[in-house]
C-alpha cells in the first residue's frame, strides 16, 4: 500500500478534505509526529518507508533522500523550494511538486497589515496599554510615504495592487528580472536596490532564499536607510541578517521592522527584546482558505502521483537552474 509523510504542521485542522482524500485513495499517511518543524535527523528517521513527503518548509537534502529508498515524489505545501536540494532530488529519480499561487494572496494581504500597523505603532501602542500606559503616537499614511517593493512576482504584484486602495504612494521596484509590462497597470519606478534603501520609507522583500539573496540585507545596507525608515520580510529567513537588523535597531537606527520568517524557527533572539520590531510566527499563508487551498493543491499532486495520473504543478525547470546557479 502506498504511504505519505505528511511532514507540516497543523495539517488538516481547519478543513479535513486533504486527509479524506488520501484515505478515499487507499493511501496509509503519518502526520509529522513532533507536531514543529522538523530538523535534518529527525526527518531522515521518519523517511525510511514513505513513497511521498507532503512537505512543509524543513530541510530535505541529499542525507535524508539516501535514507528514503521508497521516496519517488515531494509534493511541497506552498511555493517557497530553498528546504529541498532539487538536484539530488533529480539525481536520485525524485520529482517535486509545488502550490505557488495558493498563498500568495495571503502573504500580500499580511504585508498590507504589516506596513499599517508599522506606519501607525500599532504594535507598539498595544504594548504599551498592556503595561498600563496611554500615549497617542504619531504616524503616516500609506498614500504619504515611498514604498520599496523588492521582487515583484506573485507575491510583490499583488502587494502592488492592493496598495491602490490606499491612494497614490510613491513605488519603487526592484526584480532580478524586471516585468516592464506591469508599469502599464501601475505608477512604477524601476530602481536599484541600492536606491530602494537610500530613498523608500518602507521596504518589503518578496524574494525566494538563494546563494544570491542570503544574509542580502546586511549592516551596511540597514545603515544606507533613512533613519525612520521601515522594513518587512515575508519572504524567507536569512535575507536579512538578524543579528544585523537587531543592533542596528538598538543604536535608534530604523523606526521599525516587520519580520514574519526567521533563519532558524521557531525563533529566539535578540529582536524579541526591541518594541518596536513586529514580529510574527511565519504566518504569512495561515489565512484559513490559503492554508486549506496549499494543502488539497499539494494532497492532490501526491494523490494524482500514487494513482498513475499526470502532475498538475510539477516544478518547472527554471527552479532547477535558478538553485543549480544560486541566481
Amino acid at each position: 500500500m502506498a504511504k505519505a509523510l505528511i511532514t507540516t504542521v497543523p495539517f488538516g485542522d481547519k478543513n479535513r478534505l486533504p486527509l479524506e482524500m488520501l484515505e478515499s485513495a487507499g493511501i496509509q499517511y503519518l502526520i509529522n509526529p513532533h507536531n514543529a518543524r522538523l530538523n535534518e535527523n529527525q526527518l531522515a528517521d521518519l523517511v525510511t518507508d514513505f513513497d511521498v513527503i507532503i512537505a512543509g518548509t524543513e530541510k530535505i537534502t541529499d542525507k535524508v533522500m539516501a535514507r528514503a529508498s521508497r521516496l519517488k515524489l515531494i509534493s511541497r505545501v506552498g511555493v517557497g523550494l530553498d528546504g529541498v536540494d532539487l538536484m539530488a532530488a533529480r539525481t536520485r529519480g525524485i520529482r517535486v511538486s509545488y502550490t505557488p499561487e495558493a498563498p500568495a494572496p495571503a502573504v500580500a494581504e499580511l504585508t498590507l497589515g504589516l506596513m499599517i500597523s508599522l506606519l501607525r505603532s500599532v504594535h507598539v501602542a498595544n504594548a504599551q496599554m498592556h503595561q498600563g500606559k496611554w500615549q497617542r503616537i504619531f504616524g503616516r499614511r500609506l498614500a504619504e510615504v515611498t514604498i520599496g517593493v523588492i521582487g515583484v512576482g506573485r507575491i510583490g504584484t499583488r502587494v502592488l495592487r492592493r496598495t491602490r486602495g490606499f491612494g497614490t504612494p510613491r513605488i519603487l521596484v526592484n526584480d532580478l528580472i524586471p516585468n516592464y509590462e506591469l508599469s502599464r497597470e501601475f505608477k512604477l519606478e524601476w530602481v536599484t536596490k541600492e536606491q530602494i534603501y537610500e530613498q523608500a520609507d518602507i521596504i518589503t522583500l518578496h524574494l525566494p532564499l538563494t546563494r544570491l539573496t542570503k544574509n542580502m540585507i546586511r549592516r551596511e545596507q540597514l545603515m544606507s536607510m533613512k533613519r525612520d525608515a521601515m522594513i518587512i520580510n515575508v519572504a524567507r529567513g536569512g535575507i536579512i541578517s538578524e543579528p544585523d537588523l537587531a543592533e542596528v535597531m538598538k543604536s535608534g537606527h530604523l523606526s521599525g521592522a516587520a519580520i514574519d520568517v526567521f533563519e532558524h524557527e521557531p525563533y529566539s533572539g535578540p529582536l524579541a527584546e526591541i518594541d518596536r520590531c513586529l514580529l510574527t510566527a511565519h504566518m504569512g499563508s495561515m489565512s484559513v482558505d490559503c492554508r486549506t487551498r496549499m494543502e488539497i493543491e499539494a494532497t492532490d499532486e501526491a494523490v494524482r502521483f500514487l494513482t498513475g495520473k499526470a502532475l498538475a504543478s510539477e516544478v518547472p525547470e527554471v527552479e532547477y537552474e535558478v538553485q543549480s546557479q544560486g541566481l
